[in-house]
């Protein structure tokens, strides 16, 4: 089945900013982006999320992905489709919720954890596959798994993944990540989450340049 692919990105790194506000959004997303992030996900368990979304849609350049995460259901998808969210990450594997959202031309993402799930879900179209809990699969883990997929399937570690042990996971040849508690949470401020971020990325670039040396 047809996919809309990952979009290449520098640092394939998705800053998930569960919990925060509308009216936080504009300096958080804003320092997320100066300090070099291209995605962006608001979980839909964060207050009034499609409002945040919308936020960070318009102020973001076109080549920065902004969506929503924890999405479960096909309205959930209809209404990011709405606000202009091209980026839908789920913590499960639900094919209805893939394929719909595939149809309205969006980065997908699904949460997986063993290779039927991870199967599954690169059959319904799926861009990229979120590997949660990453901390309990390890990057071992995720490899083993990775074994049976399409090469050409853009694997991401999500949960207990931060500055701290990228290395571990891009050792194993694992480049693509969403940072959650580790860059932001609720109610921290701008500047905290640009130091974050700035941190975050430094890291990720050693780990990456010491793979390559």
């Amino acid at each position: 089945m047809s996919h809309v692919p990952f979009p290449a990105m520098k640092r394939p790194l998705v800053a998930i900013l569960r919990g925060i506000r509308p009216d936080e959004a504009p300096a958080t997303v804003g320092q997320l982006i100066e300090s070099g992030f291209t995605a962006i996900e608001i979980p839909l368990n964060s207050p009034d999320p499609f409002r945040s979304i919308e936020i960070a849609v318009k102020m973001a350049p076109a080549d920065v992905l902004i969506g929503a995460g924890t999405v479960l259901t096909i309205e959930a998808v209809e209404q990011l489709h709405d606000v202009g969210g091209r980026l839908m990450v789920t913590p499960n594997t639900d094919a209805n919720v893939i394929v719909r959202a595939r149809a309205r031309g969006m980065v997908t993402m699904p949460g997986v954890f063993t290779a039927t799930e991870a199967l599954l879900a690169a059959r319904c179209g799926a861009s990229g596959l979120k590997f949660f809990p990453a901390s309990a699969l390890g990057a071992s883990g995720i490899t083993a798994i990775r074994a049976v997929l399409p090469q050409d399937l853009m694997i991401a570690a999500v949960g207990g993944v931060s500055d701290k042990n990228f290395a571990d996971y891009v050792s194993a040849g694992i480049f693509a990540f969403g940072l959650g508690s580790s860059l932001y949470k609720p109610g921290m401020a701008a500047a905290d989450v640009k130091e974050r971020a700035k941190a975050t990325i430094n890291a990720y670039d050693e780990a990456v340049q010491g793979r390559k040396e």
